[in-house]
């Protein structure tokens, strides 16, 4: 089994300013390469950059792009900002016929106390025993992306 992963950017890819002189963060390479170092898995994978934009950038011409970089994969993890990650998931649940997995991170993957590699970790896990659908992997949820909202305090939560 092979598993894409598409960075579209978000907090998860957020780094350190190195080009405006400290004053913003980032967004570079995709945590995913540094999270993979790490674990060595045991499955093959690919990794793909759509874009490196915060979630609150991405438009639905962005989202056609990723739809359409997802029809020639079949277990697709998406790296994605909170803030629209319910958005792209919405959109991509049109006509779908893959497994994919929309994740991200409330602190940057830099970060010590970052929350990037659990849930990137349990995503992997995920997508390979979901049956076909779009789900959002966040807090320890696994979820379709039809029963997932989100609480007055951001957090993602299962729908009443």
């Amino acid at each position: 089994m092979k598993i894409t992963f598409i960075q579209t950017g978000g907090t998860i890819d957020k780094d350190y300013p190195k080009i405006q002189n400290g004053w913003a963060f980032e967004i570079g390479e995709p945590a995913i390469v540094r999270i993979l170092e790490k674990i060595q898995p045991s499955f093959d994978y690919e990794i793909i950059s759509a874009f490196k934009k915060d979630s609150l950038e991405i438009t639905d011409e962005d989202r056609s792009i990723l739809y359409d970089i997802c029809q020639n994969h079949d277990r697709i993890i998406i790296t994605h900002g909170t803030d629209t990650m319910l958005q792209t998931a919405h959109f991509l649940a049109q006509n779908n016929i893959k497994t994919i997995v929309l994740t991200g991170a409330m602190r940057p993957e830099r970060f010590s106390n970052s929350d990037a590699m659990f849930n990137v970790g349990m995503a992997m896990a995920s997508v390979q025993t979901l049956s076909t659908g779009v789900y959002v992997c966040m807090y320890g949820l696994i979820l379709p992306y039809n029963q997932i909202d989100r609480d007055e305090k951001g957090h993602f939560i299962k729908k009443v």
